[in-house]
């Protein structure tokens, strides 16, 4: 079994409460292996089988228990690089 690691930005946790809850929720999804939420930094770290769960689901999860996902937009940087040879 291949697993895959996604760490996702979660604001709107206000206490351990709330983090705990996250976290297991997150860990009853089928196919989630290890999910672990640090409240601190409003990170969500969720090992899982991508056959049969991705980060939809958990994002749906999170907004059904009222916190949000922060998606940051991607961006391509190309940076000229001299001198290597």
């Amino acid at each position: 079994m291949k697993t895959v690691t996604t760490t996702l930005n979660v604001k709107g946790m206000a206490c351990a409460a709330c983090s705990a809850n996250l976290e297991r929720n997150i860990s009853k999804a089928e196919g989630v292996i290890k999910a672990a939420v640090n409240l601190t930094t409003e990170k969500l770290t969720v090992e899982y089988d991508p056959e049969q769960t991705g980060v939809e689901q958990f994002i749906e999860i999170v907004d059904r228990l009222g916190f949000s996902v922060e998606q940051k937009e991607l961006k391509e940087i190309t940076i000229p690089v001299e001198g290597m040879n």
